[in-house]
């Protein structure tokens, strides 16, 4: 009794934490079923978010301004990647490598703006201090601090706004390069600007997650997009694998990477609740990731198995 009131104590934090998520799959979406490009910029880009943020708030702008500026910075970070793939031939894969691993370096002085410091680390800002957008603090509370009242419609907004553009014919672009190239190329798409815009939005969005979550948690640290990417490819797929038969509208796909989010973080949830360590977490978002994966891989065995039964009896 005692762990299942623990478990739903935890609830509104895990539904948190996936709506903020929710975002940056969104973004590992975009690169990673539209484009067909495995993007690791995404470790480094959410936190650059995320101390961009901090910084611009500890700096006294307005929430809303530091968030507008760390959206900015991770579409800078994803125009190098695509620069560096596009114009300096390098596979997409080691593109966002060699963007994650310069901005590393990025981050840590990103934070010691203004602290005297040539890097630093780790760079809080306080609800107390400081007047955030969001805070953890208040996801139980009833009252207009509650960070579900920001969330959810930002989440829709998002989905929506992704929605109109990929209608448009820059985004049909976009989604015929992924498709295929060759063909794409043939109907005149500069293939190689997509790619570099589709990396940009990508990465626009996974700053705008990191940005919320350092919000969220009161700090931004250089390491908090650490394993972004395998959490993004988590909530996409368990969306996928969960809701792809009923989901079939684009918006309706992009949502189902956030429901992924959530899920995933209802399973961690429940899993630290049941005893496992922290340090733990990376070896249990790896094993769901290969289940996820692997369940339409065997489903198709069987349903191709079973067709063939099927005919040998006919």
């Amino acid at each position: 009794m005692d762990f299942l009131l623990s478990f739903l104590n935890s609830m509104p934090g895990a539904l948190g934490q996936g709506l903020i998520w929710g975002i940056m799959a969104i973004g590992v979406y975009i690169t990673y079923r539209i484009l067909d490009v495995a993007d690791l910029t995404v470790d480094g880009s959410l936190a650059t978010g995320g101390a961009m943020c901090a910084l611009g708030i500890t700096l006294g702008w307005n929430p809303w301004v530091a968030l507008v500026v760390a959206i900015l910075a991770g579409m800078l970070a994803g125009l190098v990647t695509g620069l560096l793939h596009t114009l300096c031939g390098i596979p997409a894969i080691l593109a966002g490598i060699l963007t994650q691993l310069a901005l590393y370096s990025i981050n840590l002085r990103i934070m010691a703006v203004g602290s005297g410091l040539t890097t630093k680390a780790t760079l809080s800002v306080s609800v107390d201090k400081y007047p955030l957008m969001l805070s953890s603090r208040f996801i139980r509370d009833l009252t207009a601090e509650n960070p579900f009242i920001l969330l959810v419609p930002l989440v829709l907004i998002v989905i929506a706004l992704l929605y109109w553009f990929f209608g448009t014919e820059l985004g049909s672009s976009l989604r015929a390069t992924g498709a295929n190239q060759n063909m794409a190329r043939a109907q005149g798409i500069n293939t190689n600007w997509t790619k570099v815009l589709g990396l940009v939005v990508s990465n626009g969005l996974v700053a705008l997650s990191g940005a919320l979550l350092s919000q969220y948690q009161g700090s931004a640290t250089v390491d908090m997009g650490r394993g972004a990417i395998v959490i993004g490819l988590a909530a996409v797929i368990i969306g996928e694998v969960l809701l792809g038969k009923v989901f079939r509208n684009f918006a309706l796909k992009l949502l189902s990477a956030v429901i992924g989010a959530i899920i995933y973080y209802i399973v961690i949830t429940l899993v630290l609740r049941l005893g496992l360590e922290t340090t733990d977490l990376k070896l249990l978002t790896a094993l769901v990731v290969a289940v996820f994966l692997t369940i339409p891989h065997w489903k198709g065995k069987f349903a191709k198995t079973g067709k063939k039964g099927d005919a040998a009896h006919a």
